[in-house]
């Protein structure tokens, strides 16, 4: 079909979300912001959570100035998010509190619990999911440890994307791609784990239907339409709603060669494949496997990414240095290389801390030199995730045994040009930068599939490749990264 068509995008992330306009012209896509607003965890009662009605009002926000430019209804609306955090309903339909934050510590300390009942491996042949204590199955978990009594009392588990998506139309289900980020989906099984599950004492019975990317779920409740000032209702879409999906979707020149890299606060690395890998090596080496589209598989592994920079951005607002984004890359332009390294996923990162202090603890406990300036804390912050990109690549290389040649960066770290010259330095590999608003792309490009305006998701891909111009960076060979490498991989848990 060649009909132009308009879509509403809402792309949440863990530090802000955007309600974006999709426009088809029956060639080409564009995409335009219609709102953003500033999204993070709330701290209350001892826990962090999500404020999910916050977030919920923002994208009647979004569709509120969609009408206030456009005076026909969109031809759909999708939701894509982060992936592992959950809301619960009871049997009304109503919601259970606010959903935890991913970094809430109720998890801690879970998962060896979890596999002195059924061990790590047992789990990983079943779900290919890494383990990590943010997943949803631990924080589920915790909650039958704890007796929680919003576990006992829920009827209906939806993933963060499900949940906006029912405040939106009223449908209960999973779309797949979110599901296979819990580590309570089989994947060979093409369902819940159940088995599994009801060893833990999960109740099975709150897990609703799994729905694949690409469905058309129910039309816009009329309620919403009319607070929004719509004319007439429009569907809610299942696009991969897990954000990973909708961006890896959108890449453009995906091949056997490729390996994808959606930078933003978590960096998450990999490649696009039809079967989950399960095997021994790949639990060893920490790789997941999660629902993409069309029936995709991404071999993925999980980094922390420009959270440990952003981190350090607040401590500095809050100590009273208004520093910019840009004057910060400027001073890691300027500073020296090779100052110190970290391993990014070292635990004394991963939570909301004073993370310049815990990059000078770390430096002191590691016998480096500890950066004194903003520059170069922010270089060797850069530095370090570029090497543990290296890391990574190599182990692809190994779990695949293929060449990967391409690194392929989308989201909003294909904008810092520094990081993707050093990714490029680091890896010995042809770095290419965009979509910058990948997942925005993959969520639009999925509605019009859904809709019928595009045949299948190849063809919606050869229209992103011709609505979007990416930047090129090719690697400088030098011997220093190579001796930083070896510095790096010396480095405690690399």
């Amino acid at each position: 079909m060649t009909q132009t068509a308009n879509f509403v995008a809402a792309d949440l992330g863990a530090s802000s979300g955007r309600i974006m306009l999709g426009a088809w012209d029956g060639r080409r896509f564009s995409v335009h912001e219609l709102h953003r607003f500033a999204n993070s965890g709330v701290h209350g009662d001892g826990g962090l959570y999500w404020d999910i009605l916050g977030i919920w009002s923002q994208i009647r926000v979004g569709l509120t100035k969609y009408r206030s430019r456009h005076p026909e209804p969109p031809n759909g609306i999708g939701i894509d998010a982060w992936g592992v955090d959950f809301g619960l309903l009871d049997r009304e339909g109503r919601l259970i509190g606010n959903p935890h934050h991913y970094r809430d510590p109720r998890t801690a300390g879970i998962p060896p619990i979890v596999y002195q009942a059924i061990a790590e491996d047992t789990w990983f042949a079943e779900t290919g999911v890494q383990t990590m204590a943010i997943n949803t199955l631990f924080q589920l978990y915790s909650m039958v440890r704890a007796e929680d009594p919003a576990l006992a009392s829920a009827q209906t588990l939806l993933m963060i994307p499900d949940l906006c998506t029912y405040f939106l139309c009223g449908e209960k289900t999973v779309e797949w791609s979110q599901a296979t980020t819990t580590q309570m989906y089989s994947l060979h099984q093409k369902d819940w784990a159940r088995t599994l599950l009801r060893a833990l004492d999960i109740p099975i019975n709150i897990l609703p239907p799994v729905t694949p990317p690409g469905t058309l779920l129910s039309p816009v409740r009329t309620a919403v339409i009319e607070e929004c000032g719509l004319l007439h209702t429009f569907p809610a879409i299942a696009v991969g709603s897990h954000d990973t999906a909708s961006a890896v979707a959108a890449i453009p020149n995906m091949n056997e060669n490729s390996v994808f890299l959606a930078s933003g606060t978590w960096s998450l690395m990999g490649i696009e494949t039809t079967e989950a890998n399960t095997s021994e090596e790949a639990l060893r080496l920490g790789f997941t496997n999660e629902g993409g589209v069309d029936g995709a598989v991404l071999l993925v592994k999980n980094i922390t990414g420009l959270w440990i920079v952003q981190e350090c951005l607040r401590q500095w607002i809050r100590e009273g240095h208004n520093y910019t984004w840009s004057e910060m890359m400027s001073a890691a332009g300027e500073a020296t290389p090779f100052h110190y390294l970290i391993d990014p996923d070292a635990p004394q990162f991963s939570n909301e801390c004073d993370m310049p202090r815990a990059i000078h603890d770390y430096c002191v406990a590691t016998g480096q030199r500890v950066p004194q300036t903003v520059g170069a804390i922010v270089r060797g912050a850069f530095e370090s995730l570029s090497l543990k990109y290296r890391s990574v690549l190599e182990s692809l290389r190994s779990l695949t045994h293929r060449p990967l040649s391409t690194i392929r960066v989308v989201g909003g770290g294909g904008l810092n040009t520094l990081l993707c010259q050093m990714t490029a330095d680091a890896c010995g590999c042809l770095v290419v930068s965009g979509p910058v608003e990948a997942s925005t792309f993959g969520n639009v490009m999925m509605q019009a599939v859904a809709t019928g305006y595009l045949s299948n998701v190849r063809s919606g891909r050869i229209a992103i490749a011709e609505s979007v111009e990416c930047a090129t960076f090719s690697p400088h060979r030098s011997g220093r990264w190579v001796e930083a490498y070896e510095r790096f991989r010396a480095l405690p848990s690399c």
